[in-house]
């Protein structure tokens, strides 16, 4: 799905951003970790093009994104930004979501098919006529990852998916990402909520001052305490609380937790 070689970036000369990375992305579901200032923000930029790099090459399928427009990447690829208030700026919420589907040319009654489907996953379909700027930041959120999910990109990543998000609304997100991940599409993320990393991505890929020191199968990249430590990333809490009371595994979710717990009780 994507291919990134050598791949080097720096905003201002001599201060790098990124640094000689180089990742093969396939359908696995993955998540990038770390601190922030560490780069991972900059990288999707350079995935979405809208950044362009100084050094490498990133290939997206086919599409060499030093010589592809954002536009034209925009068919195949869709990001979420951190902040809905950057991504909102239709009149209302019906609009808001058609306005993708129709920028990469989708016939009117597709993107509105498109568009009703996406705002029923994330439960807006009662707030079609309303104004984006008058929703809640969690349901503004929720308002721009239905609009991405319309645009039916074969590769969809999420900045920050869980921030404003209570209980029902990672529910919601959980649910959107498992019925992409069915779809046969790539879901990516930026993310500091850990437990959420643990319970939803296969592969996690953890960032530090630039550069990839970490990336494999979730449970094997929260095993390497060290390494996190060395990032200022802490595990998930279950993994945290499994390592306290002395076992050997690595727990991602609570049900593995819970579960773990009734077979020692039966034995």
């Amino acid at each position: 799905m994507i291919r990134v070689t050598n791949l080097s970036f720096s905003y201002s000369k001599g201060i790098p951003i990124l640094s000689d990375i180089n990742l093969e992305f396939d359908l696995r579901s993955t998540a990038i970790i770390g601190q922030n200032g560490a780069g991972k923000t900059t990288f999707v930029k350079l995935l979405k093009g809208l950044l362009k790099p100084f050094d490498g090459e990133i290939f997206i399928r086919d599409y060499n994104v030093k010589k592809t427009t954002a536009a034209e990447l925009a068919k195949t690829i869709g990001l979420v930004f951190q902040n809905p208030n950057d991504q909102i700026f239709k009149r209302n919420v019906l609009e808001e979501v058609m306005f993708g589907p129709l920028n990469i040319k989708l016939d009117k009654n597709t993107a509105k098919q498109n568009a009703m489907e996406a705002l029923e996953m994330v439960g807006l379909t009662d707030k079609l006529d309303l104004n984006p700027h008058d929703l809640s930041l969690s349901e503004k959120k929720l308002l721009c990852i239905a609009s991405v999910v319309a645009m039916d990109t074969d590769i969809i990543i999420f900045d920050e998916p869980t921030i404003a998000q209570d209980y029902e609304g990672k529910k919601k997100i959980r649910n959107i990402i498992k019925t992409l991940k069915e779809k046969n599409k790539l879901v990516m993320t930026i993310i500091h909520d850990m437990d959420f990393v643990a319970e939803n991505f296969e592969r996690t890929i953890v960032f530090n001052e630039g550069k990839v020191i970490l990336d494999g199968d979730t449970r094997y990249v929260f095993s390497k305490k060290e390494i996190l430590k060395n990032a200022h990333v802490e595990a998930p809490g279950i993994t945290r609380l499994g390592e306290k009371l002395g076992y050997h595994e690595i727990f991602l979710t609570v049900e593995e937790f819970i579960e773990m717990k009734e077979k020692e009780m039966m034995g």
